[in-house]
């Protein structure tokens, strides 16, 4: 005797994408303020001027949560989140929270959350961020959006609309968190503009608790190490990046992206392919599984355009495109292009910035 086949349920059947009611009073737009010897991490500044701008269209208040020990600047942090756009923030100070752990942060996080109900959430991409996001929506039993591109607010249904590469980079796909609060997303570094600072703002403080000891912990931190090998490369925060693609065709050609760089005063960058191929070193990758970019010049040469890399350097001021495909997908968003063999354009560039800043160099003598 066969067994029929029981009929396959529509995608999302038997989802709940309503809100429940007990949900619906969250209210407020988040922001966890990352800090680390005495330094805010410049993605919560970046975060804050987009939580201002979902704030807005919700018409809500911004707040920043800061957490540190009794000694740290957290009052100072939070006058900074005022200038950035907070209209509030939640501090909490304890001995315990004097260095991140994931276990007293995330109790912290997840305590204020219960308590003051906001229905977005946001952290930064970080090392600190990736590791206490997770766990603080595990926690609450909420979604998470990773290393997200774009931040909107959805015009019907009031949701938080985060928008991520996927499938490898190959596409971008939109999440909306429909049945759960809070809604929780996280940004890398200079994915979002830095808003301007306004001193003249301010705010008011939430002073909270957290309730546990040291022997409460299983995490010690014993102390810290900085890395005097580290790698210097600054991709990040670079005015100026020449990158390279595989359409340079092997690693000597690729020293022509070094040679224009060094006379630009810029950083170089690579395309995933290039980093896997063994050209340079992972830090200079820039894409979704690399470095996010803002230059104002950003020099691509040899490179397709493919999303992955996309995503990582669209928002730079000016794009200059070297290709020898017309029809190569870089061309769509580059404000400049030049279709042609970057084996000999790059050197005509070299040269020609040398000659132009060594004329420059001769008038100011």
């Amino acid at each position: 005797m066969t067994t029929p086949t029981p009929p396959l349920k529509p995608a999302g059947r038997g989802r709940n994408l309503e809100l429940p009611e007990h949900l619906k009073s969250y209210k407020g737009v988040w922001v966890f303020i990352e800090h680390d010897r005495g330094q805010v991490h410049s993605v919560s500044w970046e975060l804050m001027g987009e939580a201002r701008k979902l704030a807005d269209k919700l018409g809500v208040q911004v707040a920043g949560v800061v957490m540190g020990g009794p000694d740290e600047k957290l009052d100072d942090f939070a006058k900074e989140a005022y200038a950035y756009g907070a209209d509030s923030c939640y501090v909490m100070r304890d001995p315990v929270l004097k260095g991140y752990r994931n276990e007293p942060f995330t109790k912290g996080m997840t305590d204020l959350v219960n308590q003051y109900q906001p229905e977005i959430l946001l952290l930064g991409a970080t090392t600190m961020g990736r590791d206490l996001a997770g766990s603080v929506a595990t926690t609450l039993g909420t979604g998470l959006t990773a290393d997200c591109t774009e931040l909107n607010i959805d015009g019907t249904t009031r949701a938080l609309a985060a928008t991520r590469p996927t499938f490898g980079g190959s596409l971008l796909c939109t999440i909306m968190t429909l049945a759960y609060r809070p809604q929780m997303a996280t940004m890398r570094p200079r994915t979002a503009p830095m808003p301007r600072r306004d001193d003249s703002r301010t705010g008011s403080i939430t002073e909270a608790t957290l309730g546990m000891v040291e022997t409460d912990i299983v995490t010690k931190l014993l102390d810290f190490i900085p890395d005097a090998n580290r790698n210097t490369v600054n991709l990040a925060y670079a005015d100026v990046i020449v990158s390279g693609g595989k359409g340079l065709k092997n690693p000597d050609n690729f020293k022509l992206v070094w040679d224009l760089a060094r006379v630009l005063g810029a950083e170089v960058g690579a395309t995933r392919p290039v980093v896997q191929a063994g050209w340079v070193e992972a830090e200079r990758q820039v894409g979704q599984t690399g470095k996010t970019v803002r230059p104002k010049l950003y020099i691509a040469a040899g490179i397709s355009g493919a999303i992955q890399h996309r995503v990582g350097m669209e928002s730079s001021d000016v794009i200059v495109a070297i290709n020898t495909d017309a029809n190569a997908p870089i061309f769509d968003f580059a404000h400049f292009g030049i279709v042609g063999n970057a084996l000999q354009v790059l050197p005509a560039l070299t040269k020609a910035f040398e000659a132009r800043l060594a004329k420059q160099i001769r008038k100011v003598a």
